[in-house]
This record gives C-alpha cells, structure tokens and sequence, in this order.
C-alpha cells in the first residue's frame, strides 16, 4: 500500500514509512486461525508483551473492564472444548441445504490444538455503576474489552503467532467450564499459538462462505445511505483494498528455502 510521504510541514506525529508499513502489513495479514497449530511452546516473554498490548487498548471511561485467563491444562481445555461440540450441533441445524453442507466442513476452532487458550472478559461492574462516557450507552464497556482482544491479535501476528476466535458457545456452559463468576461476561475465547502457516484470504472467503464487501459499497458521505460513487475517497479505497489484499497473498508466502 501507498502511503503519502511525511513531509517537513505535515504533523510531527505521523509515524516513519517503515513504521506504517509494519501496522498495515500486520492488519491485513491477521487471520482467524484453526486448523494449523503447531505444538510450540510460546515463550513467556512472547506472552507478556501481546498481553500488554491488549491491556493497553482503550476503554470507555479508562474503566479497563477486562481479565486475562491464560488455559494450559488439557483438562480445561477439554471441558472447553465440550461446550463448544455441544453449541455447534445446535448451531449447524440452524443452517439449511448446501449452508449446512459447507458448515459441516469447516474446522471452527484449536482448541485443543492450539498450545494455550486466552480468554478476555469484562468485568461490568469494576468502576461502579456509573462510568464516565457509558452514562447513555451501557454496552461500551463491552466494545473496550472488544478492543483489547483486537489489541491483543495484531500483536500475536506481529509475533508470528496466530489466533482462533471461538465463538459458538452457551455463555453458561464456557463460565462454568472456566470457573467465571456469572457477573463476569466472558467476551472471546482465544486460540493461540505457532501456526504452519497463514491462509492469503480469511478461511471462511477462501472456502466459499462469503465474499469479503467491497470497502465503496459500505461508505457513506453526511447521511445513512448517501452513496457518492464520485467522490474522489472512491478511487482510494478501491485501490486500497487490492493493496491490502496484495500485501496479505505475500505474508502468506513462505520463506524462500536457503
């Protein structure tokens, strides 16, 4: 991708070209990892600074409403991954004809193979019932905690680690499975770990679930709905978006043999 270079008048805060380079290379080549852990051990160094970096996202009212819990037991991990078989066989009779056929193929967590499982939470109640910027949206506290597992995926990638959201559980069954008290909410459960490698397109787009949106159809300019296919913002996304997808088909390449 293109960036416009710094000039000596343009703001002092704007990182250097290589240092731009490094975030967007990392955005557009995180993935949603399941099927391709490797059994390494992740170093406790590792650990510690993508942790930080989660805990340093931003938090609606710097209430920072969020806990790390780190699953290496295989006991846990089993339990875990018991309520998730038992919410996918709901989840897959949800699905009609050739949607079930796909879904049935598709490998939706790492569970057990990833070698550690992070799970983010959000304690509602940390700061008090009222919190600075959550008076009129309540939810806000839920999309801090959002942003700190956000936080916490590019810097796994920068890392070389990937991670798998698991998503399709009872809320219940994954506090108990996990010993989380009920007014604690549970919002991701992370797979983490080495990986084989890393898919140029996200796994769903690649087999066939659904197409990644055109970034021009989802712009609007002033009002909901207000599409402008001429304004000059156009012509850049559209470009943008195969840059970044040209980025993510070369972080996807292997390393040349020596």
């Amino acid at each position: 991708m293109q960036t416009t270079p710094v000039s000596d008048t343009s703001d002092i805060h704007t990182f250097s070209q290589e240092a731009r380079d490094a975030i967007y290379h990392t955005i557009f080549s995180r993935r949603d990892v399941r099927s391709q852990f490797l059994p390494t051990t992740i170093d406790d160094a590792v650990l510690s600074r993508i942790l930080t970096a989660a805990h340093f996202a931003p938090s609606v009212g710097f209430m920072q409403p969020w806990n790390f819990l780190l699953i290496k037991s295989e006991e846990i991990k089993t339990r875990v991954q018991q309520a998730y078989i038992s919410a996918n066989a709901e989840a897959m009779t949800m699905f009609e004809g050739e949607k079930r056929n796909t879904y049935q193929q598709l490998k939706l967590e790492g569970i057990r193979d990833a070698p550690i499982g992070i799970c983010i939470t959000c304690d509602r109640e940390r700061t008090g019932s009222v919190v600075l910027g959550r008076t009129h949206m309540k939810t806000m506290d839920l999309y801090s905690s959002v942003c700190a597992v956000q936080n916490l995926w590019l810097a796994a990638r920068a890392e070389g680690l990937g991670v798998g959201w698991v998503s399709i559980f009872h809320e219940h069954e994954l506090q108990a499975a996990l010993g989380i008290p009920e007014h604690i909410v549970p919002i991701a459960y992370l797979c983490v770990g080495y990986v084989s490698h890393f898919y140029p397109k996200p796994e769903l787009e690649t087999k066939g679930w659904l197409p990644r949106l055109p970034i021009e159809e989802l712009v609007y300019f002033d009002q909901w709905g207000n599409a402008d296919p001429n304004q000059p913002l156009i012509a850049h996304l559209q470009r943008d978006q195969m840059a970044a997808q040209d980025i993510a088909n070369r972080a996807a390449m292997p390393l040349p043999k020596e």
